[in-house]
């Protein structure tokens, strides 16, 4: 029989490091196993010999011991000792140490879906992570009341109820429904109950789950030309057949849609703030799109991203408002009139598509959470969201007029027009200018901008950057605009 390896040719332990000698000597043991210099059925010495050549207690050796034998690499014979085991590939290969790779990654095919290779060519836009210039579709989290909700969000956690503790119902926690239900019919004119409103984790999330709902692989969809690339994701995801239709300053040109494709299934608007160029679908073309949606049984989906914010007189009505036929789902979020990290947004279900829509949620989150939605319940209650709302109108019209001023001062070759309403503005380039180019020097400077050109789904589209000034103050606009001046007059790089 050949002589057991003792604990001399595992070196020493390290007790100053964070990973335990025990894990440390387990993985020594294991290496040596994996590249062949502890060979299949080798003897290992005692417990007890291991533990005095490495000046470690026997426990420490004990649970490597266990731990390898678990996992099985090691394997214990009654009367004879611990041996390596022999049912290890003999060309196995030791894995390197962690942190560090000894040989360069494996040069290998992975075969996405279709979905997935789809939604992978699609641009992103720009970076929305954190505050910085120009991130679009943040809030003023500065001017947000966190005292109020802090108190609100304290109070709810001091007791809460089994029911806020438990699963909740995929339409949403009912107090924040009807919350949602009573403002939507006085300050959008939406028609509904509360019982067709639907809480979600965010606008895609709803998105997403409306296509799923409503659209099977390759039937057509119109979309905005141009349009919101989150739509465009959550559409190919559903193997949608896009079908851009433009968009000019009434909004979506309806006619140039029944051209194109008159028996699309479903069309995603934005109609009472297009995205991204802000301009207003007019009434004429409003009840086009919906005669046009109930005679051929098709679905408008509305997205009112964030029409709350409307400077001049009161919010639009929603389009919602003047189907009599239904045949329009609504989508709303809080993420841009609270803030982003809450992840909650909603739907308004014609009353047909409800239980359908519960059991398609079922399966995809199942609901969302329940604790915030009862402190945004509470906040609504109390009047404070609807005070909140009031105060943004004026500090974002404030904060586009900054936007604008700063823009001319600096003479930054961007065209801007100001718009009624809203959280960014469209800044149009010269003929020629590499406005996706721009974007990628700009995100090295710290500016976060979208390239206009970016939200077209067919030919070039139109040069611009999309400029959110909403997060940020006087002095971060100055700045943002600094740094944009400097990077927009260099030549665009390919």
């Amino acid at each position: 029989m050949s002589k057991p390896a003792t604990g001399g040719f595992l070196g020493t332990l390290d007790p100053t490091t964070d990973l335990p000698l025990y894990r440390q000597l387990y993985q020594r043991i294991r290496d040596l196993i994996l590249d062949g210099t502890l060979e299949r059925g080798a003897r290992l010495a005692s417990t007890r010999a291991l533990a005095s050549d490495l000046g470690v207690s026997r426990n420490t050796v004990l649970l490597a011991v266990d731990l390898l034998a678990s996992e099985g690499y090691l394997e214990g014979k009654v009367g004879a000792g611990t041996f390596v085991c022999c049912c290890i590939p003999e060309d196995r290969e030791a894995p390197p140490p962690p942190g560090r790779s000894e040989r360069p990654p494996l040069a290998r095919t992975v075969t996405l879906s279709r979905r997935a290779r789809g939604m992978a060519r699609l641009p992103r836009g720009g970076d929305d992570s954190g505050v910085r210039p120009f991130v679009a579709g943040v809030p003023a989290l500065d001017e947000f009341p966190w005292e109020t909700w802090a108190r609100l969000w304290r109070t709810l956690h001091r007791n809460p109820s089994p029911e806020l503790l438990c699963y909740g119902e995929p339409e949403g926690y009912r107090p924040l429904r009807e919350e949602v239900a009573a403002y939507l019919r006085s300050a959008r004119g939406v028609r509904c109950h509360w019982r067709q409103v639907v809480v979600v984790s965010s606008t895609q999330q709803a998105l997403d789950l409306a296509a799923r709902l409503l659209v099977n692989p390759g039937d057509p969809v119109w979309i905005e030309e141009p349009g919101y690339l989150g739509a465009r994701g959550a559409l190919t995801a559903a193997e949608a057949r896009l079908v851009p239709v433009p968009v000019d300053e009434q909004g979506l040109d309806v006619e140039a849609g029944r051209d194109r494709c008159p028996d699309a299934r479903l069309a995603y608007v934005t109609p009472s703030h297009q995205f991204p160029l802000g301009s207003v679908m007019s009434l004429e073309r409003r009840l086009a799109l919906l005669d046009w949606a109930s005679r051929r049984e098709s679905w408008i989906l509305e997205d009112d991203y964030d029409s709350e914010f409307r400077f001049v007189g009161r919010p639009l009505p929603a389009l919602q408002g003047l189907d009599g036929d239904d045949r329009v789902i609504y989508v709303g979020t809080f993420a841009k009139v609270v803030f982003p990290s809450i992840r909650l947004a909603y739907l308004v279900l014609p009353p047909d598509l409800a239980d359908a829509f519960r059991a398609v949620r079922t399966f995809a989150d199942r609901h969302s959470p329940t604790l915030p939605q009862a402190v945004l319940a509470e906040f609504f209650r109390r009047g404070h969201f609807t005070a909140h709302l009031r105060r943004m109108r004026a500090l974002y019209a404030r904060r586009q007029r900054q936007l604008i001023d700063a823009l001319r001062e600096a003479e930054v070759p961007l065209r801007v027009r100001e718009d009624e309403a809203g959280m960014h503005l469209v800044g149009e380039l010269p003929e020629g200018a590499d406005d996706r180019a721009l974007t990628r020097s700009l995100a090295e400077a710290g500016v976060s901008v979208a390239a206009l050109s970016s939200c077209y789904l067919e030919g070039p589209g139109r040069s611009g950057l999309v400029l959110g000034y909403s997060a940020l103050s006087r002095e971060a606009i100055v700045q943002g605009v600094s740094m944009l001046r400097q990077i927009v007059a260099r030549p665009s790089r390919p």
